[in-house]
């Protein structure tokens, strides 16, 4: 069983929804208005007058295949706008 986080522009809120209907991940939990600053290249995301740009994150826990297909989707979104910022993070977890 994995845990997969994802960290992502609210721009990308729609098309990693399809993503996930279409590998039949529905349990989900998500926080919107996200800030923070990605360890990479692009700009913060802060939701201030300054940096007005916002972040939402998402955790699912599935299968280790699942998640494998779910990271390999969104890496793939991500490569499409770089600058936008999208990351996953896949953990190990006891169920």
């Amino acid at each position: 069983m994995k845990a997969v986080f994802i960290s992502y522009n609210q721009a990308h809120d729609e098309a990693i929804k399809v993503v996930m209907e279409k590998l039949f991940i529905k349990g989900y939990t998500m926080w919107e208005q996200v800030t923070g600053t990605g360890s990479k290249d692009g700009e913060p995301h802060l939701g201030s007058h300054a940096w007005p740009t916002l972040n939402s994150a998402l955790i699912s826990f599935m299968d280790d295949d699942a998640a494998k297909k779910l990271k390999k989707d969104l890496e793939e979104l991500d490569a499409q706008k770089e600058r936008l910022g999208l990351r996953v993070f896949i953990w190990s977890i006891d169920n």
